[in-house]
């Protein structure tokens, strides 16, 4: 008797819904309980467990979502990427040569341990962010922070930059204020505490199973309207539990049972399951691009001619929709940064992005003489986005007449082949949105696989050291229009949203480089 696949996958389904049920019924149990307070329990499903809660040394974005929860920044973004102030509640910069920053703090800030935020702690703070961070490199090199008195903090630059209120407000490996005898006791292994400011304060970590924050009663937000990371902060909820759930299946059954309440990461093929279920909603979360990344070191894709041959060629319709399946997940876009960030958003280049050209194309390729020689696209099926555009980007090549060799690796295998081995030519893979363009490591010559192009280095170099917002932009607008005729690092094809589920419980889940869960409320 044959067995058909659908009936196959509703028993699979059916045993998992069953087996989260009976392993989340003492949660259920507690949140039964929690539902007697007004604000209750959240629960979210993860879909991995970050290495540490220490902001300033880990770029990994789950612990971007959490850490965020407990800590606070000097100086913030809102929803267009302006920096305003946060624990500051003003700044200022020099007029004469724009190397010296003050920074009046907020009084009566409160740590979770009782203790009044001072300068001593906010200098503590950022002097180590200098030193942890990447995003500091070439902006802060020879910086000072020192303490005026109790509530300034002054900051000293060897060089002017442009850039450094972005830098300092950045997501990515933020510059976390904490007690200064936390930082005092971090030493080369991190911190041992999570003490911040912030909503939430860290309750519990349970490796491998859960991470718990709680309601810091304490809290002091900002006033204003909730914009981007700025505004004003509620915690509505007086516990979150963040539960580590790997299986993305089980995630999406974990949802649709109650077990959770909002999940990470659900597969792109279940989007038509969270619009069509009454109870559910999708959440999306714009995250990067999908780029085809060239080794320009060596082997085929090192000659500039054959990158331009492939980004000429290519149909990037024809790559996104069967990749993604709904242009709900993706917008075609040529810029480098994210189409958010008003004063870095540019479209210079765009006629070289999406050319659709094969004739054009195999001109290009005549030009180097391309006689069949094996191009290898690196690519993996731990992330099922990666691996489907990559099939696709081979057969479009392959139809052009090119020797197109797809290889598939898990993830790590990947990161290592990239970065030791040189032993790859395409990869396509993602890349999260950075704050500056400086932070774009694949057009920086210390990218593996990328080259020390001196024209892209010196308008780089030109922008870090400029000494306006409007020169920056400028000189940007330039590098984006050169990068895209004359180096072509990568192939933008898209940016992508990655997608989350929520159950009709939770309202009020904000998202920026992330979800953001203070403001939020159940409605059980």
């Amino acid at each position: 008797m044959r067995v058909s696949k659908n009936k196959i996958l509703s028993f699979i389904l059916l045993v998992l819904m069953l087996v989260i049920v009976g392993c989340s019924s003492e949660t259920s149990k507690k949140t039964k309980e929690n539902n007697n307070n007004e604000e209750g329990e959240l629960r979210i499903a993860l879909s991995v467990q970050p290495p540490s809660l220490d902001q300033p040394a880990t770029s990994v974005a789950v612990a971007r979502d959490l850490s965020r929860l407990i800590f606070e920044t000097l100086v913030t973004v809102d929803s267009t990427y302006q920096v305003v102030p946060s624990l500051a509640e003003s700044f200022s910069v020099s007029e004469e040569d724009s190397k010296r920053y003050i920074f009046h703090l907020r009084k009566g800030v409160k740590f979770h341990n009782g203790k009044e935020m001072t300068a001593e702690d906010a200098v503590a703070s950022m002097n180590r962010w200098v030193e942890k961070s990447s995003a500091t490199k070439g902006i802060f090199d020879g910086a000072t922070f020192e303490a005026e008195d109790d509530y300034t903090v002054v900051l000293q630059l060897a060089k002017p930059s442009a850039l450094t209120l972005d830098t300092m407000a950045s997501t990515n490996m933020a510059a976390a204020i904490m007690p200064k005898e936390v930082i005092e006791a971090a030493g080369d292994k991190g911190v041992s505490e999570y003490i911040g400011t912030g909503p939430y304060k860290f309750a519990e970590w349970k490796q491998d199973q859960y991470i718990h924050f709680t309601k810091y009663d304490e809290y002091q937000s900002l006033d204003g309207k909730p914009d981007g990371l700025s505004g004003k902060k509620e915690a509505l909820i007086k516990d979150i539990h963040f539960e580590i759930v790997k299986d993305a299946t089980s995630r999406l059954v974990g949802l649709q049972t109650g077990a959770y309440d909002f999940a990470y990461t659900i597969q792109y093929d279940n989007y038509d399951q969270l619009k069509t279920d009454s109870n559910l909603y999708p959440v999306f979360d714009p995250y990067g691009q999908l780029l085809i990344y060239y080794n320009e070191k060596n082997g085929p894709a090192s000659d500039v001619k054959m990158r331009q041959a492939i980004n000429t060629a290519l149909n990037i319709d024809e790559v996104m929709f069967p990749t993604f399946t709904d242009r709900d997940l993706y917008t075609l876009n040529s810029g480098y940064m994210s189409m958010n960030m008003k004063k870095w958003d540019s479209n210079a280049g765009s006629e070289f992005y999406n050319q659709n050209n094969p004739e054009k194309a195999k001109k290009i390729l005549a030009e180097i003489d391309y006689d069949k020689e094996e191009l290898k696209i690196m690519t993996t099926r731990d992330y099922p986005h990666f691996y489907n555009a990559a099939v696709i980007v081979q057969e479009q090549l392959s139809q052009l007449g090119m020797n197109v060799k797809l290889e598939v690796y898990d993830w790590p295998t990947i990161m290592d082949k990239q970065s030791t081995s040189g032993d790859w030519d395409l990869l396509v893979a993602g890349s999260a949105y950075v704050s500056t363009p400086p932070q774009l490591l694949y057009i920086s010559s210390t990218f593996a696989g990328g080259i020390n192009d001196s024209t892209t280095a010196e308008m780089l170099k030109s922008i870090v050291t400029s000494n306006s917002e409007e020169e920056a932009t400028q000189l940007w607008d330039e590098l984006q229009g050169y990068v895209w005729e004359e180096h072509v690092p990568v192939t933008i094809l898209a940016s992508y949203n990655t997608l989350y589920g929520a159950s009709n419980n939770v309202e009020g889940v904000g998202i920026f480089a992330g979800p953001l869960f203070w403001n939020t409320k159940l409605v059980r």
